[in-house]
């Protein structure tokens, strides 16, 4: 199993990563408050900015304050 660090000790499985997201934009602002709204949201942030959305293969939405960049390079290095 390969292994994601999103940040302050957390980790996500890297084969069930569906995409990484840049929450910069109105679209993924939605898909943000939808997964919010149905129970799928983990704010992995830790209170800080968030920089990344990540697009998991349960449909669930998981925030980290680390960039989209920081962890394609780190999915790519895998």
């Amino acid at each position: 199993m390969k292994i994601l660090s999103i940040g302050y000790g957390n980790f996500l499985s890297a084969n069930r990563v569906v995409s990484v997201l840049s929450p910069d934009s109105a679209p993924i602002r939605r898909v943000i408050a939808d997964a919010r709204e149905r129970g799928l949201l983990i704010d992995a942030s830790f209170g800080r900015s968030t920089k990344s959305a990540v697009l998991m293969d349960s449909n669930h939405l998981i925030l980290s304050a680390l960039s989209a960049e920081e962890l394609s390079a780190q999915l790519s290095d895998i």
